[in-house]
C-alpha cells in the first residue's frame, strides 16, 4: 500500500485510474447493480483530479478551505466510492460489502450521509446547478479561494437546468467553478443527442459565457493541462472541460458498446475485466491539501427587532415577508436571499436594497434558484428563496432532492390561489401546499396577517430541512398584536365560546372569510369557533381535536387550494389519526378551473367566501 500526501506524478495517476476502473467493476458486481461502464469512462478524469489538483483535506471534510467535488453524474457512484477508497477514507471491505446494501451508507447514488459528499445527486441536471450555489458562496460570501469541481455526464447536458447553471455561472463570473463533461457518447437507451460532436457542445457552452476546453479524456497529459488552465484566474469565466471518452474504457468486451448502461458485469465477465485492467490494488494516494486560510466567520447573530404592525391595518403577508427578512438580515450575516425576478412582488427587493452583497438574482430560472439555495446551504448560509408560488412547481424535483441532500433551505411562494384575481389560472398556485407537504421532513406555513408572517419568517431561520411559507397577494387586516408568538406546529383560536356549534378552519385569505362567516352566523344565533391553521405541517392536532369535541364533530375546512393535499387533507389526516369520533367534515376548496375576475368574484365562484362558508355551516348544524 502506498500513501502519498503531495502532488503525485502522472505515472501514479495512471495507476490510480486503473484501480478506480477495477474497483468500479468489483463493487457493482458485488452489489449486483450499479453503473460500472459510466464510471470507467471518467476514471482518468478523476484520477488526475484527485491526485494533482483537488485541494482537499480528507481527514477534515469540514475544512472551509477544501475544494468541493460534486458528481452531477451521480449514477457513477462506483467511481466516487472508489475515489474514497483511493483517498483512504473508506475501506475495501466497505466498498465491497456496503455498496447498494440496505442500511449502508454507500447508497446507489451519492448522498451527504457521507461527509465528503456535499449534495445528493442522481436526478440528472442538478449537480452543476448546486455547484453554482457553492461557487457563489466562495466568491462573494466566504471569500475563500476554494474551487468547485463538477463531474457532468453528456446525457444530462440535454437538461435545461444545466444551461441555466452555465448562464448564471457566467453572469456571476464564477471562475472558481469547473464543469468536467464526460462525453462518452452513450446514454441509457442508445447514443446521446450530440454523441461526440464536441464542437456543438463547445459552441453552446461558449454562447452561455463559459471558457471551453476540449480534450481527450483518456490522455492524462491533456487532462492535467486542462485542469491547470481551468484554475488559472486570468479571467472571470467558469470553465467547461469537454472530455471525449469511451464508455466502459479499459475492458474490450464492453468498451464503447451499447446495451451496458446501468448493468453490472456478471462475475465471470468481471473477472476477465479485472485481469485485462491489470488486477486489484490498494493504492492510497492523496493530492494537494488546501492552502492555509482563516476559517470562515460563523459569529452568533445579534438581537433583531421584528417589524411592528397595528391591529386593523391592511398589510399583505408578502410585504411582511420582505420587511421581516430585512430586519432579520440586519442581525444575522448568514442570512442570504434569492429571487426569481419578482422581487418587487415578493418584496425580497427590500432585502436587496439593504444587503445587496447577500442577495442573488436568479431571474426567471426557478430550478437554478432552488439549486443555488441548496449550494449556499452547503456553505452553512441561511438561504431564503422567493418567487410566485405557482412557479415553484417547475423546480419541484430540485426541492425534493434538497430534502435528500439534507439541505436547510427556506422557500417563499407569493400570489397563491384564486385570491390573486384577474391574472388567471396560470398564475394561481393551487397545488403548492400539497407539493411541499409531500417533501420528506418539510415544514409548511401559511400565515394570515403581517404579525404572524414576521414571526414565522423568524422561526424559519432556525428550521432544519425544506421549509415553505405561502404568502398572499392582497392586503388584509392585521389580526394580532405585535409580539404575538407563533410556534411552528401551533395554531390560533380567534373565536370560541361555550356554545360553539361548528368549527371553521382557514388560513391566509380564507381565515378572513371564516371570520366574516362567523359574524354572519352569529346574527343567526349560531356560534362558530374559528381556527387560524397557520402551521399546515406540522399541524396542531391537539387544538383541532379539542375543537371538534366541543362542536360535536362539526368542522368546516376552507382553503384557496385544490382539495387534494392541502389544509383539508392535513386536518382530516390529523383528526383521523387522533381517533376523533363522529366527524361531520365539510371541505370547501377550489374545485373548478378558475378564469379571470376580481378576488371577490373568484372566491364566490369557488364557494370559499364568507357567504358560502356560512351556508355550509348552517347546513352542517341543521
Amino acid at each position: 500500500m502506498t500513501t502519498t500526501a503531495t502532488i503525485s506524478d502522472l505515472s501514479t495517476a495512471r495507476d490510480v485510474a486503473r484501480q478506480l476502473r477495477v474497483d468500479s467493476v468489483r463493487t457493482s458486481t458485488s452489489a449486483g447493480s450499479g453503473h460500472p461502464t459510466s464510471s470507467m469512462s471518467a476514471a482518468d478524469l478523476l484520477a488526475v483530479l484527485v491526485t494533482r489538483h483537488l485541494r482537499y483535506d480528507w481527514d477534515s471534510p469540514e475544512n472551509d478551505a477544501n475544494d468541493h467535488l460534486i458528481f452531477s453524474k451521480g449514477h457513477a457512484s462506483p467511481l466516487l466510492y472508489s475515489v474514497f477508497k483511493a483517498a483512504g477514507v473508506i475501506s475495501d471491505e466497505e466498498l465491497m460489502s456496503g455498496y447498494r446494501r440496505f442500511g449502508q451508507r454507500l447508497q446507489g447514488h451519492p448522498t451527504p450521509v457521507l461527509p465528503w459528499v456535499d449534495v445528493a445527486t442522481g436526478s440528472l441536471g442538478q449537480g452543476l446547478p448546486d455547484g453554482v450555489g457553492v461557487a457563489l458562496a466562495g466568491r462573494y460570501l466566504d471569500e475563500v479561494p476554494y474551487r468547485v469541481w463538477v463531474l457532468c455526464g453528456d446525457s444530462e447536458m440535454a437538461e435545461g437546468s444545466m444551461w441555466e447553471a452555465l448562464d448564471k455561472a457566467a453572469y456571476y463570473r464564477l471562475s472558481n467553478l469547473v464543469a468536467i463533461v464526460d462525453v462518452n457518447r452513450l446514454g441509457q437507451s442508445g447514443p446521446t443527442e450530440l454523441q461526440w460532436d464536441l464542437d456543438a457542445y463547445a459552441r453552446r457552452a461558449s454562447a452561455f459565457g463559459a471558457r471551453v476546453l476540449i480534450i481527450d479524456g483518456h490522455d492524462l497529459e491533456e487532462i492535467d493541462e486542462a485542469y491547470r488552465s481551468a484554475t488559472d484566474r486570468t479571467d472571470d469565466r467558469p470553465t467547461v472541460i469537454l472530455a471525449r471518452t469511451l464508455k466502459g474504457r479499459g475492458f474490450s468486451e464492453v468498451e464503447n458498446l451499447e446495451g451496458w448502461h446501468g448493468k453490472p458485469l456478471p462475475k465471470e465477465m468481471a473477472d476477465r475485466a479485472i485481469r485485462e485492467l491489470g488486477g486489484e490494488s490498494d493504492l492510497v494516494v492523496r493530492g494537494p491539501v488546501p492552502m492555509d486560510e482563516a476559517p470562515v466567520s460563523r459569529s452568533a447573530p445579534g438581537g433583531t427587532e421584528l417589524p411592528r404592525y397595528q391591529v386593523g391595518d391592511k398589510v399583505a403577508t408578502r410585504r411582511a415577508y420582505g420587511d421581516a427578512l430585512t430586519a432579520l438580515g440586519g442581525g444575522n450575516s448568514r442570512i442570504v436571499a434569492l429571487d426569481g425576478e419578482v422581487g418587487n412582488s415578493t418584496y425580497s427587493e427590500e432585502f436587496a436594497k439593504a444587503f445587496g452583497d447577500r442577495y442573488f438574482e436568479m431571474y426567471i430560472a426557478e430550478q437554478q434558484m432552488v439549486a443555488a439555495a441548496v449550494g449556499l446551504s452547503v456553505r452553512h448560509y441561511i438561504p431564503f428563496a422567493s418567487t410566485f408560488a405557482a412557479f415553484l412547481s417547475r423546480a419541484y424535483d430540485f426541492i425534493r432532492m434538497a430534502s435528500i441532500s439534507r439541505a436547510d433551505i427556506r422557500l417563499v411562494g407569493s400570489h397563491a390561489g384564486v385570491e390573486i384575481g384577474a391574472d388567471g389560472p396560470s398564475q394561481m398556485a393551487l397545488e403548492d401546499l400539497a407539493m411541499l407537504r409531500a417533501v420528506q421532513g418539510s415544514t409548511v406555513l401559511y400565515p394570515s396577517d403581517a404579525v404572524s408572517t414576521a414571526s414565522l419568517v423568524a422561526a424559519m431561520v432556525e428550521l432544519d430541512g425544506v421549509s415553505y411559507l405561502r404568502a398572499t397577494r392582497g392586503a388584509y387586516p392585521v389580526l394580532y398584536e405585535s409580539g404575538e408568538v407563533f410556534p411552528v406546529g401551533g395554531s390560533k383560536v380567534l373565536r370560541s365560546g361555550p356554545s360553539d356549534a361548528v368549527t371553521l378552519v382557514g388560513a391566509g385569505v380564507t381565515l378572513h372569510e371564516c371570520l366574516a362567516a362567523a359574524s354572519l352566523l352569529a346574527s343567526d344565533g349560531i356560534a362558530a369557533r374559528v381556527i387560524d391553521l397557520y402551521s399546515v405541517k406540522p399541524v396542531d392536532t391537539a387544538t383541532l381535536s379539542e375543537a371538534v369535541a366541543a362542536t360535536e364533530g362539526r368542522i368546516i375546512v376552507v382553503e384557496d387550494h385544490h382539495p387534494e393535499g392541502g389544509l383539508g387533507s392535513a386536518v382530516a389526516e390529523a383528526l383521523l389519526a387522533a381517533g376523533s369520533p363522529a366527524l361531520h367534515f365539510t371541505h370547501l376548496a377550489v374545485r373548478d378551473l378558475p378564469g379571470s375576475g376580481s378576488t371577490a368574484e373568484q372566491l364566490a365562484a369557488q364557494e370559499i367566501d364568507a357567504d358560502h362558508i356560512a351556508a355550509a355551516a348552517r347546513a352542517l348544524v341543521s
